[in-house]
């Protein structure tokens, strides 16, 4: 990746629906080489998809929680049929497997508290689990899915 297509992908993390045109013009090529280089993005992974974000609480979906779960079986037997169950859950919106004292992390997001109790009953009845805790965000004061690229200039 060059100086471009950093740009690129700045603007691109700003607002997809920008237009090849405007898109080309700001990042200093002509409409081809630019939809071209965007092309290559997502050939090449680095542009995985475009999609709309949309405000949680604007459909209804107000709770946000993070969940740190630790489990006393870590085969892979075990972290298949657990990645594969949570995985399905629409609920969560981010699972990662975790170095340190919590084994997985989870962001879930439901509409309101009976929605995370329903959801923890079917979580902690589904798989066997050493401890479940749960955070809830009070104020979400930043979200982003933007990355920083200076970095990689």
């Amino acid at each position: 990746m060059d100086a471009i297509d950093v740009k690129i992908l700045a603007l691109l993390q700003e607002d997809t629906s920008i237009s090849i045109a405007e898109l080309a013009q700001r990042v200093g090529l002509s409409q081809t080489p630019c939809w071209k280089r965007i092309q290559r993005l997502e050939t090449s992974g680095v542009i995985e998809k475009r999609v709309a974000l949309v405000n949680p609480e604007k459909i209804g979906l107000s709770l946000t929680v993070f969940v740190s779960i630790e489990t006393s079986d870590h085969s892979g037997t075990w972290l298949q049929r657990f990645a594969e169950f949570v995985s399905d859950m629409p609920e969560v919106m981010e699972f990662y497997r975790m170095a340190g004292d919590v084994d997985y992390m989870l962001r879930v997001v439901v509409a309101d508290m009976a929605a995370y109790d329903r959801f923890y009953k079917r979580l902690i009845e589904a798989i066997p689990l050493k401890n479940v805790t749960s955070r809830f965000a009070m104020q979400r004061i930043k979200s982003t899915t933007a990355y920083a690229l200076n970095s990689i200039e």
